[in-house]
């Protein structure tokens, strides 16, 4: 039986922010009522965010697969479905699939204003292949 996402993979994100193939399906956008937008991301194997930050910080909710998530100057994280990370805000860091499967994700990022996030310099392949060590 074909494994069926809950939301659907949605549209290809930039490889300006994203290193392999990744999805953003959006859930729910700022407006009015909401301080913040909800998307489901898909990763696939390798894929994963450049560094950033947020300036109200962001909440991801592991649905499928294995990945990981890396603090600026700490040990990486895995994390796998049914686990939640809670970022504070203006921490520098990134989240992304496993080297060998793909993982969703549901991210919910606060706003200021119009800002909701920071793009930084790319995981390098280096320091990508170190969290699997």
């Amino acid at each position: 039986m074909e494994k069926k996402n809950i939301f659907s993979k949605g549209e290809q994100l930039s490889n300006d922010w994203f290193v392999g193939k990744a999805f953003l399906s959006p859930l729910v956008a700022k407006d009015k009522n909401n301080d913040f937008s909800a998307g489901s991301v898909t990763f696939e194997p390798g894929a994963r965010t450049n560094w950033h930050t947020h300036p109200r910080g962001q909440v991801l909710l592991v649905l499928e697969g294995n990945g990981y998530y890396q603090e600026k100057d700490k040990p990486a994280q895995q994390i796998a479905k049914g686990d939640v990370v809670n970022i504070p805000e203006n921490l520098e860091h990134w989240h992304g699939a496993s080297a060998n499967t793909s993982m969703v994700h549901i991210a919910i990022t606060n706003f200021v204003e119009d800002i909701q996030v920071t793009w930084l310099n790319l995981v390098t392949d280096e320091e990508y292949a170190a969290v699997q060590q």
